[in-house]
């Protein structure tokens, strides 16, 4: 039986995002300006594409096999959130609070309002959000950067909302989206420092990256606890 997803890389014959996109050596020079292959003119042309379609029976039959599964056997991939460097750690917070990615802008400073990781207020795309040193609040060495090899490296603004409220934050690097299933996160090593330590609920391996799911509600609560 043919695999329902194998269907929908062929509908594109360029297929960049499997190639040189975020699935694939992230090479695409316009992983610049769009940080993730769903925000390109490309990427959204093959999406438009494969909903006009026709849907021949035997694509009906293999996503009606798809579904049947266990549900144990679907949820190999429960989960999803995104990938991000501070200083040495790659991290993670879950999709569902991240709503968008911006590039690196100054922070302009709030009277009486500094120290704990608030560095100020910044415009992202025409509105303002308080901006927070995340690698402060978990007692990351920013200055402590892996050396990069073969690729190229670009300081971005995470853009997270918690309780309705807008939070930038200041990442080094930006690995994009990443699914996992939850029952493959471990423990958090011991070695980790105290101050992340807290902050972390377990820890996936990707290839050759050690990521620390970040525990989404305490970031959120910290975060709010500065603005007060």
């Amino acid at each position: 039986m043919s695999s329902a997803p194998d269907t929908l890389h062929a509908l594109d014959d360029q297929d960049c995002w499997n190639r040189i996109g975020v699935a694939g050596d992230m090479s695409c020079p316009k992983l610049e300006q769009h940080v993730h292959c769903r925000n390109c003119e490309v990427y959204a042309g093959a999406a438009s594409r494969s909903m006009q379609r026709p849907v021949d029976s035997a694509y009906r039959e293999d996503w009606a096999a798809l579904l049947r599964q266990p549900q144990a056997a679907r949820a190999q991939h429960d989960s999803s959130g995104l990938v991000f460097r501070l200083g040495r750690e790659w991290l993670m917070l879950p999709t569902r609070i991240v709503a968008s990615v911006a590039p690196l802008a100054a922070s302009h400073s709030l009277p009486h309002r500094s120290g704990g990781g608030l560095t100020g207020i910044v415009n992202v795309g025409g509105t303002l959000a308080p901006s927070i040193s995340l690698a402060t609040l978990l007692g990351i060495d920013e200055n402590d950067a892996p050396q990069q090899g073969g690729r190229h490296v670009f300081a971005r603004l995470l853009v997270i909302v918690w309780e309705e409220q807008r939070f930038a934050l200041p990442v080094a690097d930006l690995h994009g989206i990443l699914r996992y299933g939850a029952a493959s996160v471990g423990a958090p090593a011991a070695t980790l420092n105290k101050g992340l330590q807290r902050f972390i609920t377990g820890v996936l391996t990707h290839g050759e990256m050690r990521i620390g799911v970040l525990d989404a509600p305490l970031i959120g609560h910290q975060l709010t606890r500065l603005l007060r």
